[in-house]
């Protein structure tokens, strides 16, 4: 099991009980938004707000904690900060998968096409999950 307690100090976050029920969701779950969060916390913690929970995820996607993934024509999801990866999210179930990909090339052919320094990617792709096509 992993010691989310730990794992808190380590990216130098203040360790609170719902910081530890926020991390603990987001290991279980995967990728979560804030509402599904604060449904989860609420049973926790009956007095949490959604302030609360907004000021806690912002303090640990500014140390780089958690990651939001901003999710087309949804609400963004957060996940704990992992290597590189894209996201597949099937557009009947609004499920999400995390996918290893390779952005090398394309990252090249942005560079031939464009003087634009990239930073970051956040690639999603959108389509039917195995379980929706059946």
């Amino acid at each position: 099991m992993t010691n989310y307690t730990n794992l808190l100090k380590e990216y130098d976050l203040k360790v609170t009980p719902q910081r530890v029920a926020i991390v603990e969701e987001l290991y279980k779950n995967g990728h979560m938004n804030i509402d599904d969060l604060y449904k989860k916390l609420l049973s926790k913690f009956p007095s949490v707000s959604l302030a609360t929970i907004y000021k806690n995820i912002n303090a640990m996607i500014e140390k780089v904690f958690l990651s939001e993934v901003k999710i087309p024509n949804s609400k963004s999801v957060y996940e704990l900060v992992k290597t590189e990866h894209a996201h597949l999210v099937c557009s009947s179930c609004g499920s999400i998968e995390d996918i290893s990909l390779d952005a090398t090339s394309l990252l090249n052919e942005v560079s031939t096409l464009s003087s634009f320094k990239i930073d970051s990617t956040n690639i999603v792709l959108s389509g039917i999950c195995p379980k929706c096509s059946k």
